[in-house]
Parts: C-alpha cells; structure tokens; sequence
C-alpha cells in the first residue's frame, strides 16, 4: 500500500477509489500550506495536484520515493517537468477531460460580451428601458480567431462553426497539412489580430508566448473586437489590457487565468470601473461532469502507475 497526497480539490468518487487501494491524504486547502505539502509528501508515492500547487525541484528533494504526479488539469506550468524527469517521477495530465468546460465557457463569453445586454438588471429594476443602448451583435457571420490550436481549440471551433462564424487560427506547431486546417483558416499572429471580432487564447505560458499579447497586439486588433484568455495568465500582459480597454482601444475581454492566482484585490484595481470585462477564478474548465471526468482520469491514471511501479 502507498501513500497518496491530493492538495486540491477532487471529486470525492475519485477519492474513494484511491483509498480502496492505498493510503489517501486528501485535503483541498493544503496548496496554501506550502510547509504541511513538503511534511507529508516525505514518504508518499504519488501527488495530486490542480494549478496552485507548485512541484519544483525542492518539493521533489523532500519526496525521494515519489513515483509520479497526477494533474487535475492540462496545463502544466506550475510542474517542473525536466525536475521531473531527472527524478524518474512520471506526471500525468487529464488530457481532453475538460476540453468541452472550456469550450462553452470560451463560446458563452464570447456570446455575453459581443451581445453586451445582461448588465440591465439594474437599469430594469429602476424602471429604465435602455433598448436602444443594448443593441448587440450576433456571432453568426464573424471572425473567431484561435491562438493555438490544439484540441481544446478545436473544439471552440467546432461549436464557433456551428453558430456560423468564420474560424481563422494560428499555431505556428503545426504542420501545413494537419487536418485540423480543415475547419480552420491558418494565418499568421498578425493577421488573426486584424482579422478577428473574438480572439480566444489556447497557448502554455513559456518564453514564446509570455505577453504575446502585449499594448502592440492589442492595438493591432479591431477597435470593437474582444479577447477571451481561458488558457494560461500571463499570455495577456494585463496592464495594457486594463488600458486598451479603458481607452477604447478594444471592445472587451474575459479574462479565467491571470499572471499571480488568486487574483488579489490590489492586483485586480487595475480593471476596477471597467464595464467591458469579464473575469472568474480559473474556472472555465472546472463544471460539475468535468470535474468528475478529469478526477476520474487522474485516479486511473496513478493507480495504474503505482499498480505497475509494485507499489
């Protein structure tokens, strides 16, 4: 029997499973105990971490029998991945179990901020009938542009497609006769930025695409676009966004991830007063079926480790 430590959450099917078979320390709010995570990981086999827990070179030391970390997730910045390697721990993402919560939550944004009629309540219920100031625009007959085009992209293509938009994307990764090219237009960064009426974000942060989109992207973009970032914070380079959509530069941008999470109150002034934006806690792929599914995932895919490592 091995000892598995899991620092956020995880459905609690998932967690039994694991505790079937092994020794399961399962406590959602130890990624803010960074000390209690080093304690416990000394003599445990396996990690089951989400986005918050960092598992780097140190936390590696201090865990010399881990065999392997699960990720609650795709992304994969938080995990040193060469430390990793050198360590023989094997990492294991939920690739694909969350590709549709990200989706629709890149489509329903896209939908709330192009129409740009669900802030009324208010107004409403002051007995106000602002019909003439609340007209919006449809997708159908505008331009998606893809940032990336992997899976998870490929599946807002899909249901962008449906709707009735034109799908352009960029992914310099991709060979010219991928069959995702098919369903998409492939154009450069540049193109996209002039091209596009929603831009939606689907890169990792590394050194590439660390502020890609910085004020010199964003004033290549249409005045009326808006840009979507579900995938990674510090893609965005968020006080230039704050200002191109304070100015006017931009029609609006929903932002999931940012460049420190969770988003303090003073690192969030800076879009303090801003009607045109839309901001939630890294959460577009986190509903109730995903979190089932990448859980689920995640427990096969270290039970099956440790059930090959003997342990």
């Amino acid at each position: 029997m091995a000892k598995i430590v899991i620092t956020e959450f995880m459905d609690d099917a998932a967690v039994a499973a694991l505790a079937q078979r092994h020794e399961t320390h399962y406590d959602q709010g130890l990624a803010d105990r960074r000390e209690e995570i080093v304690a416990l990981a000394a003599d445990a086999a396996a990690l089951i971490v989400r986005n918050r827990t960092q598992v780097n070179a140190g936390l590696l030391d201090a865990a010399p029998g881990l065999k392997c970390v699960g990720r609650l997730g795709v992304g994969l910045d938080n995990i040193d991945l060469d430390a990793c390697k050198e360590r023989g721990v094997a990492v294991y993402p939920a690739t694909g179990a969350n590709n549709a919560s990200v989706a629709e939550y890149v489509i329903a944004n896209a939908m709330l901020l192009l129409r740009g009629a669900y802030q009324s309540t208010e107004a409403m219920l002051r007995g106000d009938w602002p019909r003439q100031d609340l007209m919006g625009r449809e997708l159908a007959g505008h331009t998606l542009g893809l940032v990336g085009f992997g899976a998870i992209a490929r599946e807002v293509a899909v249901r962008a497609g449906v709707l009735g938009m034109d799908i352009v994307a960029h992914d310099p990764h991709l060979m010219a006769d991928d069959p995702g090219w098919q369903i998409a237009r492939n154009v450069s960064l540049d193109g996209l930025l002039e091209l596009a009426d929603v831009i939606s974000l689907h890169t990792p942060l590394n050194d590439a695409t660390r502020h890609m989109i910085d004020a010199d992207a964003l004033n290549k973009m249409k005045a009326d676009a808006i840009i979507i970032n579900a995938a990674r914070g510090g893609v965005i380079d968020e006080e230039a966004l704050a200002s191109a959509l304070a100015h006017g530069r931009i029609g609006g941008a929903a932002l999931d991830v940012f460049d420190t999470e969770p988003l303090t109150a003073e690192a969030a002034m800076k879009f303090s007063g801003l009607k045109n934006i839309v901001l939630t806690p890294h959460i577009a792929g986190v509903t109730k079926e995903s979190n089932i599914r990448v859980s689920a995932l995640t427990a096969q895919n270290v039970l099956n480790h440790l059930a090959g490592a003997g342990s």
